[in-house]
Order: structure tokens, then sequence, then C-alpha cells
């Protein structure tokens, strides 16, 4: 193997890249776009729920008890109505995604320390808004009858400590807030780093669809060589996306970084090596560029997204997807990132995703220089 002839390859490919003005912002900016697209979609705190009640109670206990549950801003009030029949009308026109309704008598069994019965209505076709309002409801509730029932006890003379016969502490550690978005952005940084596997399969279709694959075989460079050279451009874009994906996390969305920056940044060339592997798989399986962004979208992305576990715990998945999970680079990559970001952990506890990624590596350019030369025709 010659390191003059991957040189060679890898200079002709960055030419390419500056000169194709679609390939440059693929690799260069869309991860940054992504990267801002993704962590405002799909990091958006619930607020405002609209909220209708029915209180056929009317009493002060009532109306104080609807004006805790509607208090700030996740639950607004936007009616009192006065029988079922609004409620399902506003309910049907998509004006409130819950409703509460309060029985007769709410002031008489909050005052008798009986069970207070409590009846909600949310719109099914927004789980997310009307799991919101019941989780709110629910809350806001016990907060309530609490200190209804605590001041009860004191009247009586009773040490109020009474109702609290179990003394909860808790205590989250690396994100204290729990801040959806320092969770999610440090797993996105897996996804969209793997943007130049996508250009890397797109280049080889183009090569075979022009018809200058051909005039390449033809010099003496190898197939491995020619596989490295037109990897090793696209993973120094990535990694020069691996510095400044990071700092634009910690300085526009204030996303912390407890660990080694060297460390993530040699971790990052080992995720882009195994995950342009696949890239190069895809490229030598697919003649045109059509299908191999297609495959790169079903190889690469999809399981980006739904198996790498960024957005959803491997551990609640079927054994068997638990296994193809771990076949793939993100996996181990989301893994590494949010360590380094959050928890602030170093090579000691990360080395073994980073010898799986590394062994993943290797054995899909193997895979890709097996099948290069026998597909090429």
């Amino acid at each position: 193997m010659s390191f003059r002839r991957i040189r060679a390859i890898a200079r002709k490919e960055f030419h390419h890249i500056l000169r194709d003005r679609a390939t440059l912002i693929l690799v260069l900016f869309t991860p940054t776009v992504l990267l801002l697209l993704m962590a405002y979609a799909l990091t958006v705190d619930l607020q405002h729920v609209p909220l209708a009640v029915l209180d056929y109670d009317r009493s002060p206990a009532s109306r104080a008890f609807v004006e805790q549950i509607t208090a700030g801003e996740d639950l607004d009030l936007y009616a009192q109505v006065n029988s079922p029949g609004e409620l399902e009308a506003m309910l049907m026109r998509g004006e409130i995604k819950a409703a509460l309704i309060l029985h007769p008598q709410f002031a008489e069994d909050l005052h008798a320390a009986r069970g207070i019965p409590l009846q909600v209505i949310v719109d099914g076709t927004e789980p997310e808004s009307g799991g919101f309002a019941v989780e709110q409801i629910g809350r806001r509730a016990e907060e309530f009858v609490t200190r209804a029932l605590a001041g009860r006890l004191q009247t009586l003379g009773l040490p109020a400590g009474a109702l609290q016969p179990i003394d909860l502490r808790v205590r989250t550690w690396y994100n204290p807030g729990l801040d959806p978005q320092n969770d999610l952005i440090p797993g996105l940084v897996s996804i969209i780093l793997g943007f130049p596997a996508l250009s890397v399969a797109l280049t080889l279709a183009h090569e075979r669809e022009h018809g200058t694959m051909e005039q390449l075989m033809a010099t003496p460079v190898g197939r491995a060589e020619l596989l490295l050279g037109k990897m090793l451009p696209y993973i120094l874009v990535g990694l020069f996306n691996a510095i400044f994906i990071p700092l634009l996390a910690i300085l526009w969305f204030d996303t912390p970084f407890n660990g080694s920056f060297l460390l993530f940044f040699l971790l990052s060339a080992v995720f882009l090596f195994s995950i342009l592997g696949i890239g190069l798989i895809v490229g030598v399986f697919m003649r045109t560029q059509a299908a191999a962004l297609a495959l790169s979208f079903l190889l690469i992305f999809f399981p980006g997204f739904f198996m790498t576990g960024v957005f959803f715990p491997i551990a609640s998945m079927p054994e068997i997807v638990r296994m193809e999970a771990l076949s793939l680079p993100g996996t181990h990559y989301a893994i590494i990132t949010r360590s380094i970001f959050l928890t602030g952990v170093g090579l000691e506890v990360l080395w073994p995703y980073a010898v799986m990624m590394a062994g993943l590596g290797f054995v899909f350019v193997g895979i890709a220089a097996l099948f290069f030369k026998k597909r090429l025709g």
C-alpha cells in the first residue's frame, strides 16, 4: 500500500469537494443547520396547554383549587363552562386539549378528608399535551389537598408533618435541571456527524455512474488505496465539524461540556472512520446516486434516529433489536458524546466503545474492499 497514491486520491477528492457546491454544503454546513433545527424542534417544552373547567361545586374551595391548577404557564384556563356539551364542543373544535370536571361534593369531600373525585378528559389526538395536562393536574391537586389538610391539622393542634410519612429527597446528577436539551444535543451530535458517510457513498456512485471509476482502476492504485483515499477528505471535513459543532452546542445552547475536548476529537475520528465504512459499502453496491442516497438513509440515518438510543432507550428494545443496535457505530458514539459532555468521564470508561467503533470500521472497510473490484463491472 502506497501512502503517495492514497494522498493523490485524497487530493483529487478534496478538489471535487471544493468544486462541487452541493457536496461542500452537504459535508460542511448541513450538520450545523441540522443541529439548530433539530435541537429546537425536538426539545419543545410543553407550556400553555388550554384547559376548560366544569365546576359543579362552585364553592370557595373549588375556585381556589382551579386557581392553583391554572397558576403558572403550564396550564391555561381557556374557559369555565356550565355543561358537558360545551366541553365536548371545545374538544371537537380543538380549542382545548384537556378538561377538568369537579363534582358537587368537592368541598365537602375535602373537609372530610375523603378521596376527592376528579375527572380529567384529554384530547387523544395530541397525547403529549394530554399526558402533560394529567401530570400537572395530579401534581398540583396533591399539593392543594396536602396544604388544605395541613391547615386543618394545625387548627386542631396536630403536627402538619403527620401528612408526610415519607421524606423523599431527590438529587439528580450530571443534569440537575433535567434539561432535555442537555441530553438531546450530545445525542444529536452522533447523528449529524455521520453526514460525510452519505457524501462518500454518493461520490463513489457518481464515479461509477459517469464512468470515471474504470479510469481510476486502470491506474496502479489498489482498491484499498482508492477507498482510503476517498475516505480521508471526508474524515478531515468531519473533524472540522467535530470542532465546530461542540462549540455551537456550548455557546449557543449552553450545553455543559465536562470532559476532555481532545478525547472527544480523537474518538470522533474513530467514529468517522467507522461510519464512513458503511458509506463505502453503500457506494460499492449502488450504481446510481439515487440508489446510494436511498440506501444511505436506510442503513445510516434511519437506524441513527431510532436504534442508537438517542431518542429511545436501548434497554427497552427487544433483544434482537439491541443486538442490531450494538452493530451500529452511532450507538457507541452516542454513549461517548453524552458521557464526555455530561459526566466528563475519560478513556478509562469509554475505551470499550472506542474499540467497538474501530472494530466495526475495519470490518466495514474490509467488506467494501472485498466486494469493490468484483462489483465494478
